[in-house]
């Protein structure tokens, strides 16, 4: 009992006040002498011998305190977990245990670690156990050499190469650190998970054990039979094989590769979109269309790519064919052949160039079972110095060249003589033939007319004006050197004009050379129009 005398002078109310402050310091004092004796700081108790079947009390030399050596059927307590094993030295001064033989620590009803060696510091709740450990968290299991587990944030952690078990997923690395609050396991170097479906490394994983999803921070890549993925950065559902990737990221699902800023996949259904620097590339055909966004099925295959739209044929001659449009679509198409086709659809804007050939349109289709390009709405080809018009086009193709193209109805061709003078041939129907990707001959069917320029050297020295019903045009490097006229011919040859204002126009003749892409990046400028 402490007595507290008051001087008697004081005033009543200040009396009360230092009596009742003197109250809560006693009240202080004798709480925190329970905790000494009976509790460590911060109401964390002190580890509690339950049983052994022998205990051997003896006295440390240097510091005079007392130890127990317990063997047999140990089992011990420290707050929210139990540690069982063979054998042990307690040290009660000390707050610690250290553990030997069939070690079993158990927290709650779901955590369960398990090893040959244990060291437990009841003051840091820090435990570690060596020795053939293993850690089991529901459907979570952990086998590794050494781990360490800290009870009071519930975090384990390995560095001596851990394995993980987690539902079909067995995971393997060098350093594994599981915070069991979040079912997260972070992983770091050597990162690899097997699943019967496909095999998964990395330097550096997250894995969510309840959602079976794997997080990806630095360089990883997927195999599996029928899809291959590699990304810097994202996530894979395995459960449900959903991902979502991107910084550098690639998708091959062995009949696409496509890569770009962001991915998504889902790989049940084989549907994926993509997000900037798209592009889509298939390399048995030997094209790759590109844009700013993509959405792609496996099968049956189709894709739609826009904004900023590309498909590229390439060539085995270094003759790519670049084409551009607003959007550019692909469908696998099925007919009586095992296989079927793709066709391929470009609309709105369409400029088309290669190194022989460049064309303008409104919208095309390529099939790749007849493999033909046909152009629609007011297309024009440009063919070395001929441009060609008429209501629509077709371009024949073979091994990747053209071969021969066909002009259906009000066929014009342009052939540019001077700065004011024009080669014109038209007809109802045209048809082209190539030679190493070079027009090399013309021919025209039905209601041909024709205006052609004779020059002699460089100087211009008259004029054919012809009408008949077939033409044949020869034509090297790129120009006119021969036409032939058929059936019925009614044509003359006049001087040429002093006035070349005044020279002649066939109905239906325009001149569209504003709108020739000259190089690959014209087929991006408004219109079609060059800078």
């Amino acid at each position: 009992m402490v007595k507290i005398e008051l001087p008697k002078n004081l005033p009543k109310a200040i009396n009360y006040k230092i009596w009742l402050l003197t109250l809560i310091l006693i009240l202080s004092i004798s709480m925190q002498g329970q905790v000494k004796s009976g509790q460590s700081s911060g109401g964390k108790r002190r580890i509690d011998l339950k049983h052994a079947d022998e205990d051997i009390i003896e006295r440390d030399k240097l510091s005079g305190k007392d130890w127990h050596r317990l063997i047999g059927n140990v089992d011990l307590a420290h707050n929210e977990i139990t540690m069982k094993c063979d054998s042990a030295h307690f040290f009660p001064e000390k707050n610690q245990v250290t553990a030997y033989s069939n070690i079993h620590i158990e927290q709650g009803d779901t955590l369960d670690i398990m090893g040959n060696y244990l060291f437990y510091d009841g003051t840091t709740e820090k435990a570690t156990l060596k020795g053939n450990a293993e850690l089991i968290d529901k459907e979570t299991h952990l086998y590794t050499n050494s781990v360490t587990y800290d009870v009071r944030n519930k975090i384990a952690r390995y560095t001596e190469r851990g394995r993980i078990t987690n539902g079909d997923n067995r995971l393997t690395s060098i350093i594994g650190i599981y915070y069991l609050s979040t079912n997260t396991f972070h992983f770091k170097d050597s990162v690899k998970i097997v699943n019967p479906d496909y095999i998964m490394n990395a330097d550096t994983m997250d894995y969510n054990t309840k959602t079976e999803t794997a997080f990806f921070t630095g360089p990883s890549e997927m195999k599996g039979d029928s899809l291959y993925l590699y990304c810097e950065k994202g996530w894979y559902d395995t459960k449900n094989n959903i991902s979502r990737i991107w910084r550098n990221a690639l998708i091959d699902n062995k009949q696409q590769i496509i890569r770009g800023d962001s991915l998504f996949y889902n790989e049940n259904t084989g549907y994926g979109q993509s997000f900037g620097n798209v592009s889509i590339s298939d390399t048995n055909n030997h094209i790759v269309v590109a844009g700013n966004y993509a959405w792609y099925y496996k099968e049956p295959e189709r894709f739609m790519v826009t904004d900023s739209a590309l498909f590229i044929q390439i060539s085995a001659k270094n003759d790519s064919l670049f084409l551009h449009a607003d959007t550019i679509s692909a469908v696998a198409v099925s007919d009586t052949s095992a296989k079927g086709y793709r066709l391929v659809r470009a609309y709105y804007g369409c400029r088309i160039f290669s190194e022989d050939l460049q064309a303008k349109c409104d919208s095309l289709s390529y099939s790749f079972r007849d493999s033909v390009i046909r152009f629609y709405e007011k297309p024009v080809l440009w063919s070395r110095e001929n441009q060609l018009t008429s209501d629509s086009v077709a371009v024949f193709t073979k091994n990747r060249q053209a071969e021969r193209m066909e002009l259906y109805n009000s066929a014009f061709i342009v052939n540019q003589v001077d700065s004011l003078r024009f080669n014109q041939i038209k007809g109802r129907s045209l048809t082209g033939y190539f030679r190493d990707n070079d027009l090399y001959k013309i021919e025209i069917n039905g209601n041909g007319e024709s205006i052609y320029y004779l020059v002699d050297g460089d100087e211009i020295v008259g004029v054919n004006t012809a009408k008949c019903s077939r033409i044949e045009i020869l034509i090297e490097d790129g120009k006119i050197t021969d036409i032939f006229e058929y059936q019925n011919p009614d044509g003359v040859i006049d001087p040429p004009s002093s006035s070349p204002e005044t020279d002649k126009r066939l109905d239906g003749f325009n001149w569209f050379d504003h709108l020739r892409p000259e190089k690959m990046k014209d087929i991006f400028t408004a219109a079609g129009e060059r800078n």
